[in-house]
């Protein structure tokens, strides 16, 4: 097994990595499904928690991640999901990645370095 699901109630950390420029885009999380279809499609598959569904990076916005590389961590219920980011950004809220945000001395967040890749409301029309 490449992963060790029992643990973290079936779910693991999968943090995901511009293959390219090694920027860290996003963390999510997998459970055996989601992983089994990320090396089925070579897509990036997730588990949603908040709506509790597998669910495919870009099945909404057509940003989608393409598999480039897989990490495990030493105990095996972590990875890094190396990437190509395809049509857009990692962020659904429009941003590259999302850790866009840098935490201030008086505990204020800013925005770091990054510009909108594309606005949401634009993108998830419903």
């Amino acid at each position: 097994m490449v992963f060790d699901f029992k643990k973290m109630d079936g779910m693991i950390p999968a943090i995901t990595q511009d293959w390219q420029t090694g920027e860290v885009l996003m963390l999510a999380y997998m459970n055996e499904e989601a992983f089994a279809k990320t090396l089925e499609t070579g897509k990036m598959h997730y588990y949603s928690r908040s709506r509790d569904k597998l669910w495919m990076k870009g099945e909404s916005s057509g940003h989608v991640q393409l598999v480039k590389e897989i990490l495990v961590d030493c105990d095996q219920d972590a990875g890094v999901f190396k990437i190509e980011q395809v049509g857009g950004a990692a962020c659904h809220v429009g941003y590259n990645s999302c850790f866009y945000r840098a935490v201030e001395t008086e505990g204020r967040l800013r925005i770091v370095k990054m510009q909108k890749v594309f606005e949401p409301e634009e993108v998830y029309k419903k």
